[in-house]
């Protein structure tokens, strides 16, 4: 067999390794480092983790549009993979909104818990609501917040309905929301990567497997311009978002 068949394998290996000894870092510095430091040098070490993570992997970040600009603010992405919120993170510190049994993930849960993340029982009501008045208090409180309101992981293409519910606590809060586009790309050709994907039978294993044996991968965020309700209820508005993340990402694959 030849080497050329099989040049991923010391790609992928190697990849492991700087991932594991950075996810090590990662937790020693939340363990011992965190309760000393300010707020501010929490998310500076969050987001310069997150970019150190993503080049770990390979993967090479390009950000188009408006930068993220400091809260209060809404960020609403579409949703591809595992490694969104990474690259949300690398783009710009903010607070994710995940789904509780991420806490009970064994060192992830504890690294999310620590990054700042809200968590939520999707299947009660009335803790969606909790959570809703408290994304709008962080909200009030100055917090760039993010959220994948198709709920799921999408294929890459066809971007899902909008769930409206967590952008009323943006309307409680009177703060704006910015749409984001994702978008994942073959560094060689700029054809877009399924490699990230994590949607039906995929596997966690065999997602992370498939993105590491990649060649040089690019992560593209193409932000909007924020905008607020303007006396839209959350169900219009949703919708409209919607259509500016799908305008977004034609012009991130147009670039």
């Amino acid at each position: 067999m030849s080497a050329v068949r099989y040049g991923w394998r010391p790609r992928v290996a190697l990849r492991l390794a700087l991932i594991l000894v950075h996810i090590l870092r990662g937790f020693w510095i939340i363990r011992l480092h965190f309760p000393r430091l300010e707020p501010t040098e929490q998310q500076r070490h969050v987001q310069r983790w997150a970019t150190q993570m993503l080049s770990a992997m390979g993967i090479e970040l390009d950000h188009q549009g408006q930068r993220l600009p400091e809260g209060p603010l809404l960020l609403v992405a579409n949703h591809i993979s595992w490694l969104d919120i990474l690259v949300l993170h690398a783009s710009g510190y903010c607070r994710f909104i995940s789904k509780a049994d991420v806490r009970r993930w064994p060192l992830i849960g504890f690294m999310a818990d620590g990054a700042g993340t809200l968590f939520i029982e999707r299947e009660s009501r009335r803790d969606a609501h909790r959570v809703v008045h408290h994304m709008a208090e962080r909200l009030q409180a100055g917090d760039v917040l993010a959220v994948f309101p198709e709920g799921t992981t999408g294929d890459g293409i066809a971007l899902k309905p909008f769930h409206a519910n967590l952008i009323q606590a943006a309307i409680l809060a009177g703060a704006p929301v910015q749409p984001v586009a994702l978008r994942f790309v073959d560094g060689a050709t700029g054809q877009t990567s399924h490699a990230p994907r994590f949607i039906d039978d995929d596997t966690l294993v065999g997602s992370v497997f498939r993105t590491l044996a990649a060649g040089q991968l690019r992560a593209q965020v193409v932000t909007g311009e924020p905008e607020h309700h303007a006396g839209r209820d959350r169900r219009q508005w949703a919708q409209e978002l919607r259509e500016r993340v799908h305008a977004l990402r034609a012009d991130g694959s147009a670039g």
